[in-house]
């Protein structure tokens, strides 16, 4: 199929491109911007005056809840949802049932989603087989099947001979391990940041110092190793403050953060919003007016949405017996849009935290449109105001604690390898 996106603004990190220009596709390849080639006739033709038109969008982190908890959402009821808001590729963390550990769970993975066909997925191994942080998985393996990295997500590798070996075995076949800050003794079980509010309520806290020390922890390992390192969703002031002096030492370091920590905060608990149950859970203002000033300067290169779609009964207990996370595909572009508007980024930084760095961290082929690239575009409006209803979600999942919030900025249409697996004409 010939599609021409004309009249769009458009905004691509990779090459320096912002402004207005025409975008012409055959099959699934972009073959020319701005001016067709000879002999071009479109069979499509897709208008996007005054519509911000970038490089789809890459998840670092959206758990799929496919295999092992259907329940909650599919591979074929996610993908939907992320086409809807965007996103082209999207990162499954390795903590399913079964655990992401042997090359037959991510044919099964990669199946399903050549079945369901709304955007790319791709996996992350596990660092330890089942999670259990005894045993290495055979790394080797698992790249050669498609993983992306290799993460044991949040659960505590307890001995650093281990974690030291795992580290070495990624650096020997140059995948990065992606390490979530967040020492397990420490954290004790909390369910809240460590303050006056969980006081208040009465809640088990998660103290800064379960973050900072794990961080600590791994800076040391890197040096020792030379692993390349990815830290995930940072919370806390002090610890881009060390991963940031690591860097300046010349340390092969990249991380991101969710992009709701960059708008909650532990007063958002209110009287126990079990919405705003997250682990890592919410810090102070200070803390996330840290990270937007961090996410600004690029010591954060990425924003992710961190989805986790859960079934209602995962948030109807008292507050530390619910299932912390937060259905976030829908709102990732209008969160990150708030930043634009605040002043904090320009779109082009906005879509450089969102699609470029994002597909670097990750060694895909995304991320931007060159010619000869794949066709994976998002089109948006970058004003259009809407109100989020958790019934018009399209994930599985409506435990957002962003309802009724007013939201600006939405996706007009989403191509992915050259398709269109999403349009709102509305």
């Amino acid at each position: 199929m010939k599609i021409a996106i004309s009249n769009g603004h458009v905004v691509d990190p990779r090459n320096q491109v912002n402004g207005r220009k025409d975008i012409f596709i055959l099959d699934d390849k972009i073959i020319a911007l701005d001016k067709a080639p000879d002999g071009f006739q479109a069979d499509l033709i897709i208008d996007a005056s005054n519509k911000i038109v970038s490089p789809g969008f890459v998840d670092l982190s959206a758990r799929l809840r496919e295999p092992g908890q259907e329940h909650k959402g599919t591979i074929l009821s996610e993908t939907r949802a992320a086409a809807a808001s965007g996103i082209t590729s999207l990162c499954i963390p390795p903590d399913t049932n079964p655990v992401i550990d042997t090359p037959a769970v991510i044919e099964l993975i990669h199946q399903r989603n050549e079945d369901a066909g709304f955007c790319r997925v791709y996996t992350m191994g596990a660092l330890t087989m089942g999670l259990a942080g005894k045993h290495l998985t055979e790394m080797a393996h698992l790249k050669d099947a498609g993983c992306v990295g290799v993460s044991n997500v949040m659960n505590c590798i307890n001995n650093p001979q281990v974690l030291r070996r795992a580290m070495e075995y990624a650096a020997s076949v140059d995948l990065t391990v992606f390490l979530h800050p967040q020492d397990s003794g420490l954290a004790n079980n909390g369910c809240a940041h460590e303050g006056a509010v969980s006081t208040r309520l009465g809640l088990m806290g998660i103290p800064e110092a379960a973050e900072t020390q794990a961080v600590a922890n791994f800076l040391m390992l890197v040096e020792q190793t030379g692993a390349r390192i990815h830290f995930c969703r940072l919370t806390t002031s002090r610890a881009i403050q060390m991963i940031s002096r690591a860097k300046y030492d010349g340390f092969d370091l990249t991380a991101d953060v969710a992009a709701h920590q960059l708008h909650l905060t532990e007063m958002d608990i209110g009287y126990f919003n079990s919405q705003c149950h997250v682990q890592p859970p919410l810090r102070t203002q200070r803390d996330r007016d840290a990270l937007c000033q961090a996410v600004a300067e690029s010591q954060i290169e990425a924003i992710c949405s961190d989805h986790q779609p859960h079934d209602v009964d995962a948030k109807l207990a008292p507050f530390a017996a619910t299932e912390p996370g937060i259905s976030a595909l829908e709102t990732l572009l209008p969160l990150s849009l708030r930043l634009v508007h605040d002043g904090l980024l320009t779109i082009m930084e906005m879509v450089d935290r969102l699609s470029t760095t994002p597909a670097e961290i990750l060694g895909l082929r995304a991320g931007h449109l060159s010619i000869n690239a794949k066709a994976d575009i998002t089109i948006f409006d970058p004003d259009k105001h809407w109100v989020l209803k958790p019934q018009n979600m399209l994930s599985d999942g409506h435990n957002t604690p962003f309802k009724n919030w007013e939201m600006r900025g939405s996706v007009v249409k989403t191509l992915c390898n050259g398709q269109v697996v999403y349009a709102n004409d509305k």
